[in-house]
């Protein structure tokens, strides 16, 4: 593992399986929670798996609503920013994966002295804005299928790991 690499987009499958994987975006509201419990769906067994944001946000029911449509249960995610998970399970990740531009940056800056990789998949931030509850569903939809789609591309195939 090299050192604070970063890579951009979906990996190929060669790259070994990290055992652990931290996914980060500003608030661990929608997108980092999002990203985790996906990939928890796929490698739970194999993989240590958490997400952090920046600054602590407030718990988002729209991103509870679009993960139970595929089964999933993030109804019980309490939002937790990089300080209050080095204080509760310490800062042990082989891979960072960044969903903001924050959290990018924040992870790069743990390069400096932890070895860790890193990974910046660019992800909107859902914004209603001005839309009605359908128009904001269907854009959580939008995220969600995103992180499923770069998710599969990049773990699934990897060697050792199957679709279940």
């Amino acid at each position: 593992m090299t050192t604070g690499s970063e890579r951009f987009g979906s990996a190929p499958a060669a790259i070994r399986q990290p055992q652990s994987v931290l996914f980060a975006c500003r608030m661990n509201t929608v997108r980092s929670p999002m990203a985790a419990a996906i990939m928890r769906r796929y490698f739970r067994r194999l993989t240590y798996i958490a997400s952090a944001g920046i600054i602590k946000g407030e718990h988002d029911p729209f991103a509870d609503i679009v993960m139970a449509e595929i089964g999933i249960d993030m109804s019980k995610h309490k939002p937790m920013t990089f300080e209050e998970l080095d204080e509760l399970e310490g800062f042990n990740f082989d891979l960072v994966v960044s969903l903001s531009p924050e959290a990018h940056h924040r992870a790069m800056e743990l390069t400096r002295t932890l070895s860790v990789d890193v990974e910046y998949w660019p992800t909107p931030e859902p914004d209603c804005l001005g839309g009605n509850r359908d128009q904001c569903l269907a854009v959580y939809r939008e995220v969600r299928d995103l992180l499923v789609r770069r998710i599969r591309a990049r773990f699934v195939g990897t060697p050792g790991n199957s679709d279940q």
